[in-house]
């Protein structure tokens, strides 16, 4: 009786006040609460899908509602079971109203509500109260205003965005994706019903507390839709024995890292729109926590995916887990600055072929050599002898790669990264000759925007996280020299048990096993693999080959059922063999570096050069290493032959200088300058 006899003088209140002051003025004079609310940051995909969303200031969710995109149906059953005659009243169901007060008075309590859909959103805007006088007075007076000011579909949409659902839930949108995982551009009888229900009592009718209340709710909806003819008698019957959802969705949290990074560089969008393919990169990071499984519990992967066409990045994995901390997973590996191990050697002997001092068929010794106080290792300590250029880059030697790069000079290499669009960092800030092995600071991003450049023929790629203009590129190599490189890595097999898929790739291993990298392409994309530890910590046994190349033949695989051929070469390549070469490029010779003997060759171990030794009745002389039999040599001249014994007693041929020879039977040498006195 209490509560009806509040509404009933409410009415009162409101047609006084209508009286007194001029109705239309009184409800022009009205003033509106804001009508756009914070709703949740937004990151879509380039289909416009949801990557990831943030919630709001007060820790709720409310995202962005398109009435476009919402299921027709959900808009009829609400309309239906709360205010039917929501598209004829100006504001207040004057009929409604009535009734409820009627039924107040004589049930004693409220049997039916009389607030329209209207009234509904204005208490929504206001965070109102529905059981005081002012306040409903209040809700009546905005709704009236509302309508005068937006049309009924503007009016649902308020609805749509600000409608509560349990919790921190609030919007149609935020409750879809929390219940049933999806957007609500098509919901079942079931769904849309739920979801009219939980409104109207968004605490006690939360599907994952309260299943038994939201069953009822829901069925009365689906009832009264029924009754109305918005859905068939036979939908409802199944409609009703459809369970309905007991837990709630945890929100799209995909590629976090440039989630929120987008928002820390733009703070004041609340949407960001990207270009990447939300299935592809749900499946990446899949693939990236997989790829560590059983590596070590600290270690992490990154997997960035580019067109290479357009630059537009289609996936980017920046760890093996965001939240898992073991693995530093909330740092960006895509971003973070590493040693590129053998990576970048394409570019080297990219440049090398631009610059006319080789061919992939010219000849290069693969043999010890010293550059100064550098004198460079292959990675397994072996040496190859005489190979053609494109043996050497298949075999990753390092040898070869670094002749190249003391022939080009380091500030060229350098040059040609940034003109790829790479930031590298040198330690010390001197290029040395180091860099052609990974002795520079560089990002997987950097990798992937080389490497792409090799793929679109030798310009520059830019790297595009969102729909945008792209920049005029640069020019890395020449279309030659670019598809020449692309002919060699292609070349190299795929690693035990991936796909047989054509693949421009190469693979890199940092210093002390720091970084396992794998950067490939072929005709339309490119995919950069790098596996470690966050922290630099070395990840004993990691190679690129065995880590990173599966990996990257996985991403291809997930990428697209088959790879894309890569171009055919340009009219000016040289397509020919070593002995068809023009003479200069048949072989290749270091400018500045001085061949060294192999680690197995002879070697005087007495007497050691430069010594002084008093001149007695013989000279005792020792080798070490080399093969036998071993022939010696006394200013030229041999004295010993045939010798198959490692020390020999040679007759001493007087004071003063000598110059003392050993030659094995594979005819390298050690010399000795010694006095004697």
């Amino acid at each position: 009786m209490r509560r009806g006899a509040i509404l009933g003088l409410a009415l009162l209140l409101f047609a006084g006040a209508a009286v007194r002051d001029g109705f239309d003025g009184w409800v022009e004079a009205t003033a509106l609460p804001p009508l756009a609310p914070e709703t949740s940051v937004e990151v879509l995909d380039r289909e416009g899908r949801l990557l990831r969303a943030f919630t709001v200031g007060d820790g709720r969710w409310r995202l962005r509602a398109d009435a476009a995109r919402i299921d027709p149906l959900y808009p009829a059953m609400l309309v239906a079971h709360e205010d039917k005659r929501f598209f004829r009243h100006s504001g207040i169901d004057w009929r409604a109203m009535a009734r409820a007060a009627g039924q107040a008075l004589r049930h004693g309590r409220v049997v039916s509500g009389g607030s329209t859909l209207t009234m509904q959103v204005a208490r929504l805007l206001e965070d109102g109260t529905t059981g005081q006088v002012g306040g409903k007075l209040r809700q009546m007076r905005l709704a009236l205003a509302l309508e005068r000011r937006l049309s009924k579909r503007e009016i649902l949409a308020l609805y749509y965005e600000r409608a509560p659902f349990g919790g921190n839930l609030e919007g149609l949108r935020a409750a879809t994706l929390a219940y049933f995982g999806k957007e609500p551009g098509r919901l079942t009888p079931a769904e849309a019903a739920l979801l009219v229900a939980i409104p109207q009592s968004p605490a006690a009718r939360r599907p994952d507390r309260n299943a038994s209340a939201a069953t009822v709710a829901r069925n009365r909806v689906l009832a009264r839709a029924a009754a109305t003819g918005v859905i068939a008698p036979e939908a409802a019957h199944a409609a009703r024995t459809t369970g309905i959802p007991t837990q709630r969705r945890a929100f799209s949290a995909f590629a976090p890292h440039l989630a929120e990074r987008l928002r820390s560089e733009n703070p004041q969008a609340t949407l960001h729109r990207t270009t990447l393919d939300r299935d592809l990169q749900a499946s990446l990071e899949t693939l990236a926590r997989d790829a560590v499984r059983g590596v070590g519990a600290h270690v992490s992967a990154a997997i960035l995916v580019a067109d290479h066409q357009t630059g537009e990045v289609l996936a980017a994995v920046g760890s093996a887990g965001y939240r898992d901390d073991r693995r530093d997973g909330w740092i960006d590996m895509t971003r973070a600055l590493r040693s590129p191990g053998s990576t970048l050697k394409p570019l080297v002997y990219g440049l090398a072929f631009d610059e006319g001092l080789a061919h992939p068929e010219t000849l290069i010794e693969d043999h010890p050599v010293a550059f100064g106080g550098y004198a460079p290792l292959n990675f397994d300590g072996a040496f190859r002898g005489t190979v053609t250029v494109r043996r050497a880059l298949q075999l990753s030697l390092n040898i070869p790669v670094v002749m190249l790069t003391d022939a080009l000079g380091p500030p060229r290499l350098l040059a040609a990264l940034r003109r790829a669009g790479a930031d590298p960092q040198i330690p010390g800030g001197v290029p040395g000759l180091a860099v052609a092995l990974g002795g520079i600071g560089l990002t997987l991003e950097d990798l992937v925007r080389l490497y792409g450049g090799l793929a679109r023929r030798g310009r520059e790629m830019p790297l595009l996280y969102s729909p945008g203009p792209t920049p005029t590129p640069r020019r890395i190599l020449s279309e030659r020299a670019a598809w020449q490189v692309g002919s060699i890595l292609s070349g190299i097999a795929p690693p035990p048990y991936a796909a047989r898929i054509r693949l421009a790739y190469k693979t890199g291993t940092s210093y002390g096993h720091r970084d396992a990298w794998s950067i490939g392409y072929d005709g339309r994309h490119v995919i950069g693999v790098w596996i470690g530890r966050p922290d630099g910590t070395p990840v004993p046994g990691a190679f690129g080959g065995e880590l990173a190349a599966p990996v990257l033949f996985q991403a291809f695989g997930r990428l697209k059922p088959q790879a894309e051929p890569l171009p055919p070469p340009p009219d000016d390549a040289l397509l020919l063999s070593t002995a068809g070469l023009p003479a200069p490029l048949r072989n290749f010779r270091p400018r500045d570096g001085v061949f060294a003997p192999s680690p197995d060759a002879p070697k005087l171990a007495f007497p050691p050069d430069g010594a002084e030794i008093e001149a007695g009745e013989g000279l005792a002389l020792k080798v070490r290493d080399g093969t036998p039999p071993f022939t010696w040599l006394a200013n030229g001249t041999p004295v010993v032959v045939r010798a198959r014994a490692r020390e020999v007693l040679l007759e001493t041929p007087g004071t003063g200088f000598v110059e003392l020879s050993v030659i094995d039977a594979n005819g390298r040498a050690a010399r000795a300058g010694v006095r004697l006195r």
